[in-house]
């Protein structure tokens, strides 16, 4: 008996130290294979495969220096941050298969690892209690260097782009050259003395300017040039307003010679608008095409209409319907496309439509487009009342293209040559003589065309805070990865492409959106049969107002008493009616957001403790088996 007693406490307790070697065993391998499961939608704490493929091109070592303040005087809410992006790194030197090398310094105050940080970029951020942090790092690859000097977490979900991005760049140092060309202010303005004097300052390039100077060599290219230079590899055009002959020319030239192209054109540039009092009265200001370009290419954009969605439509912050300013959701984007596939949101005040059949050679494809709830409606009308339009609002039942790319062999737009200087919308443009000019494209080519320019616009797509004293951008949408990553595909790189949407802060309820479209139809009906109810009431009364003789011109007859009693009842009814649709629409609104609560919060507490009592259900049958 004392012999089996023994017997079994050596056998547990070797158990329980063999248990205890198989746990810590366990944690050792797992904590060396930093796998983690990403249950995101967006899967944003997962290297995209843009990520993957820069890094599988490296055929030398990078070098990424962390530097990160470990002490007290780091806020805790930092610390949480510095955690997950550490996390990021290892993540990084695990996919880069032995090319990647991390490196952490603690720059504590007049250390080396200070002094490091400093050469390399890195500048300290002054907190509120005075304090100096480093949290910033740099990448490098023998003399190239490319530094982030802080990471803020307000960019958290920018920080994997922004470090591919500054692994490619010293991978490549040598950058595209991308030209600029618009009549919008978008590299900015000097302050004239005047204002200086009063305090103001000038305007700032716009933010889509400076982010594309980040990964290209920016060029600012004229709206009256008469050449493209060589050099420019992609030329982005926004709103061309009032542009030359000339100008298109060498447009169509550029192309021809295999250049690329992306144009924000559009019908109605409401800022634009704003700013010019001559197209607020209907002048021609806030308007903007390629008209002999577009004709060559067989597409067509109907002038002062824009394009109106009850699916897609922004509201204001009173809750009003704005179908006009279309807040693009994946239900208008070209999933299959590797520029439109992984944005989530672009906001597009008041777009054109593109529409017709591209000429011979030529492939279109589009990229962003209406549902068949839409319908094209007078530019100004549309910026002027939402609810006018909503109103009247009458289906076409058609998708309208907003952004195409349309691409193969193009021929010229100036068969005859090159239009003389200065000549604008010409019926017979007269050629100049400077020698031979392209008909045609010798080899395949890409242009994007975009009919909305506003998107560009900062206040539509940026929010601009101030992060102790740096200027810290937040993404309202995709509008600017939209266009960088147009402009990295056209420029022979779109392994940033993926990288892009993980920036987008804005995720529409689709389901709701639609459901609110539904109930606003109901409610135009309605409304309209009050209007209708109210004007008829109104002309019978003005008739017999009319029939009465002079003196009795302010008394009420009892016809006009009848006629109004029988408006005041229809409009209670019809307020009334109008009360309960939006109670029913409050309704399903509620017990949309109650279950997706149940799924998002309710869902996997079940699903663990279903599956323990299944556990423990098999483990009760094996008990009793034995």
């Amino acid at each position: 008996m004392k012999n089996k007693q023994i017997e079994t406490f050596l056998y547990s307790t070797v158990g329980v130290v063999a248990l205890l070697i198989i746990v810590l065993a366990i944690n050792v391998i797992a904590s060396a294979a930093k796998q983690r499961i990403d249950l995101t939608e967006e899967k944003a704490y997962t290297l995209s495969p843009g990520t993957k493929a820069i890094l599988n091109k490296l055929d030398s070592k990078v070098t990424i220096r962390f530097y990160c303040s470990q002490g007290d005087e780091m806020p805790v809410y930092f610390k949480t941050y510095a955690r997950r992006v550490e996390d990021l790194l290892a993540e990084y030197k695990q996919a880069g298969k032995g090319k990647i090398v991390i490196e952490k310094y603690n720059p504590t105050p007049d250390s080396d690892a200070e002094d490091s940080a400093r050469l390399n970029g890195v500048d300290g951020q002054m907190i509120q209690n005075g304090e100096r942090i480093y949290l910033g790092l740099v990448v490098s690859l023998l003399d190239e260097k490319a530094a982030l000097p802080f990471l803020a977490p307000d960019r958290e979900r920018l920080l994997e782009y922004d470090l591919s991005r500054a692994i490619a760049r010293v991978v490549t140092p040598t950058k595209p050259v991308v030209g600029v060309m618009s009549a919008f202010p978008v590299f900015g303005q000097p302050s004239n003395p005047m204002m200086a004097r009063m305090g103001q300052q000038g305007q700032q390039p716009w933010v889509f300017l400076t982010e594309l100077k980040n990964d290209f060599d920016v060029k600012e290219v004229d709206l009256k040039a008469e050449t493209i230079p060589d050099d420019i590899k992609v030329l982005v055009v926004a709103h061309p307003r009032d542009i030359t002959d000339a100008t298109e020319y060498a447009i169509d030239q550029f192309v021809l010679r295999g250049g690329k192209l992306i144009a924000f054109i559009d019908p109605m540039a409401y800022f634009d608008q704003q700013n010019n009092q001559f197209a607020q009265f209907g002048g021609g200001g806030g308007k903007s095409s390629l008209d002999k370009l577009l004709k060559a290419w067989g597409v067509e954009m109907e002038s002062g209409k824009v394009a109106a969605d009850r699916i897609l439509a922004a509201r204001n912050q009173q809750g009003g319907i704005m179908p006009a300013v279309l807040l693009m959701n994946q239900k208008g984007m070209n999933t299959n496309d590797i520029v439109t596939s992984e944005l989530n949101s672009l906001v597009l005040p008041f777009p054109g439509a593109f529409t017709g059949t591209p000429a011979s050679g030529l492939k279109e494809t589009v990229l962003l487009k209406t549902t068949t709830d839409s319908q094209l409606v007078d530019g100004l009308m549309a910026s002027m009342s939402g609810d006018q339009i909503t109103k009247e609002f009458k289906s076409s039942g058609k998708e309208y293209a907003v952004a195409i790319r349309v691409t193969g062999k193009f021929k010229t737009a100036f068969p005859d040559g090159k239009p003389a200087a200065g000549e604008k919308d010409a019926a017979e443009p007269k050629p100049a003589a400077d020698g031979a000019s392209l008909k045609e494209s010798t080899g395949e080519n890409a242009v994007v065309l975009v009919a909305d320019a506003d998107m560009l616009q900062d206040q539509v797509s940026v929010e601009v805070q101030n992060f102790f004293g740096q200027r810290i951008l937040r993404p309202l949408n995709d509008n600017l990865n939209f266009l960088q990553s147009l402009v990295e595909q056209l420029s022979g790189d779109s392994n940033l492409i993926n990288l892009r949407s993980r920036a987008s802060m804005n995720r529409p309820f689709t389901l709701i959106n639609e459901m609110r479209a539904r109930a606003d139809e109901n409610y135009r009906g309605k409304i309209k049969e009050m209007e209708e109810s109210l004007a008829e009431a109104q002309r019978k009364l003005n008739e017999l107002q009319q029939s009465k003789q002079s003196g009795q011109k302010f008394i009420l007859s009892p016809e006009q008493q009848a006629e109004i009693e029988k408006f005041r009842k229809k409009e209670a009814e019809v307020k009334i009616a109008l009360k309960e649709e939006r109670k029913k629409l409050k309704k399903e609104t509620d017990a949309l957001e109650f279950k997706t609560k149940v799924i998002n919060i309710a869902a996997m507490p079940m699903a663990v403790a279903v599956a323990g009592l299944a556990l423990a259900m098999v483990k009760r049958k094996r008990t009793a088996a034995k």
